[in-house]
């Protein structure tokens, strides 16, 4: 096998999951994948933004398929990984990228809103990420899954108490699984976007004042594009990053690298 720098970004005869895979930053990754070479199965809770995504990968030439399914509920995993082996394969790559959040102060915020937060953005992630690395294990293959965290794994804001704690313990269980299953050759890392222009944060980045906020504390002095998480999308999922497991990579324009 020819070990040339192509041949590592080279993602042909994969077959990747990504959740929240409709829009956004789950949709940009979706494409990017397909675009080096791999199938992909898309799971969101929107049939209507699954389809459009799913267009957009076949016109790329590449086979897609999606189902509509909300993560809370983890005992349908097994049955939705089912379905995805029967209509396009074993799942080879795994983007943990479905999440939510509900805000507000940590004295009011109502505990079905916490506990909504965790079902989706940790129960329903790890549950997911078993059922992937079971099946890889059992058929004796190795594997790559990206956890989305955040900023919010390593700073924090008023009144996103649930949100932080659930991309924190993304971080540190993006560490424990890539401990457990590197002997299987199931490589687990994570992403950390910062501020992100999209739908979901069209409320932030539409204030005045808060845009101002973000560009003046961001060095690059904008909001990332969901774009701008594809290529270390693509390394992470690829041969190029077989030697890394565990990391936790900050894409936020220098955020974090500034007072």
């Amino acid at each position: 096998m020819s070990t040339g720098t192509t041949d590592l970004w080279d993602l042909s005869g994969k077959l990747a999951l990504v959740t929240g895979g409709g829009r956004g930053l789950g949709r940009a990754m979706a494409l990017a994948l397909a675009e080096h070479g791999c199938d992909v199965a898309l799971v969101a809770r929107s049939e209507d933004q699954l389809k459009k995504t799913a267009k957009a990968i076949t016109q790329l030439g590449r086979n897609a398929c999606f189902c509509p399914f909300d993560l809370a509920d983890v005992k349908g995993i097994p049955k939705l990984l089912d379905g995805i082996g029967k209509e396009a394969g074993t799942v080879d790559i795994l983007v943990n990228n479905a999440g939510i959040t509900r805000r507000g102060a940590a004295t009011d915020l109502p505990m079905a809103d916490w506990d909504a937060v965790m079902a989706v953005n940790v129960r329903g992630l790890f549950a997911l990420s078993r059922e992937v690395a079971k099946r890889l294990i059992r058929a004796g293959r190795s594997g790559k899954i990206i956890n989305i965290a955040s900023l919010m794994s390593q700073v924090s804001r008023p009144g996103t108490s649930a949100y932080t704690a659930s991309k924190g313990a993304v971080a540190q269980l993006t560490k424990a699984l890539a401990v457990e299953w590197a002997p299987h050759g199931i490589n687990v890392n994570a992403i950390a976007p910062g501020y992100f222009k999209t739908e979901l944060t069209e409320p932030l980045y539409t204030d005045r004042k808060f845009d101002r906020w973000v560009r003046d504390k961001t060095p690059m002095g904008r909001w990332g594009e969901p774009e701008d998480l594809t290529g270390l999308a693509v390394f992470l999922a690829s041969r190029a990053s077989d030697f890394i497991t565990g990391q936790v990579i900050y894409a936020d324009g220098g955020w974090l690298s500034t007072v």
